[in-house]
């Protein structure tokens, strides 16, 4: 099965799949290393990795040159965050044309307002439901692979209510989005409700620090969700890494305080398939 396959495959599972998030490439090969089923790519991670806040600064063509060379990089499924289509209906058409030529497996696309916020910001606007449905359509009408997954987000829990969110994204996947994903549930009972009532497989953002309660995959599980994607940890936690190791290059002048922390040069090489790159290029130069 090529990536998409698969991905469909982890969907009609009955069993919950977790899915970390990766700021850049290298980040997505670690998670494959680590024998996670697939990795998904976090805008807002790779928003933050530019330097930029997750406030819908970057555009389509630095988005997708990040998915295709994390795509090309591993060999697991790549999510992706499409965010609102980067505008209405022929934007999300542009949009679906290029992410389809990155080899991303699947994407989500939310019915905020473009530019977007992130999705546990303050502050956040919708789209209306029927001009969702059309960007909906669009996307669908325009996939030319069928196996590409299409994620359909509602950011409408924190402007019209949890009932309204749910509504949202059924009328999403009844316009054919292949999984619903209600954003920011703000309690375990909300969690619950759409877990159950949600007409479709159902993922669910795993944010620490957000608005929704971090619960078990085990929990998950049972409420009824199939993927859970966890965008900001591996981020975070490079994040508090490199700030330690640089308090103590700036106060030591040399690192060996700290150096049984860091992964070898060894370990280094290995994260990016050096050997396996040495081995094609003797391959290749052996009879020259």
């Amino acid at each position: 099965m090529n990536p998409r396959q698969q991905l469909r495959q982890l969907i009609a599972r009955s069993g919950y799949t977790m899915v970390p998030g990766a700021h850049d490439t290298l980040t997505a090969r670690l998670v494959e290393a680590a024998g996670f089923e697939a990795v998904y790519l976090t805008g807002g991670g790779y928003s933050r990795a530019s330097g930029y806040p997750d406030l819908g600064l970057l555009t389509v063509v630095e988005n997708v040159r990040f998915i295709g060379l994390t795509v090309e990089a591993v060999g697991i499924p790549v999510i992706a965050d499409a965010d609102t289509g980067y505008g209405n209906a022929i934007n999300v058409i542009r949009t679906v044309r290029e992410y389809e030529k990155s080899g991303v497996a699947g994407f989500h696309i939310e019915d905020q307002v473009a530019p977007k916020k992130c999705g546990h910001y303050e502050g956040k606007e919708v789209i209306s439901k029927a001009e969702m449905v059309g960007k909906i359509k669009a996307a669908v009408d325009t996939r030319r692979d069928p196996d590409m997954v299409i994620i359909a987000r509602s950011d409408a829990r924190a402007v019209e209510g949890l009932a309204a969110a749910i509504d949202r994204v059924n009328a999403y996947l009844e316009a054919g989005a292949d999984v619903g994903f209600v954003e920011a549930p703000q309690s375990v009972d909300e969690l619950r409700i759409v877990g159950r009532s949600v007409n479709g497989p159902n993922l669910v953002n795993v944010f620490e620090g957000g608005k929704t309660p971090m619960l078990a995959a085990s929990e998950l599980k049972q409420m009824g969700f199939r993927l859970g994607i966890y965008p900001s940890q591996t981020h975070r936690a490079a994040i508090r890494a490199a700030q330690k190791v640089l308090a103590v290059l700036k106060e030591d002048g040399h690192a060996r305080r700290i150096e049984h922390e860091l992964c070898t040069f060894q370990e280094r090489e290995e994260a990016v398939g050096t050997a396996q790159w040495r081995e094609l290029e003797e391959k290749y130069l052996r009879d020259v």
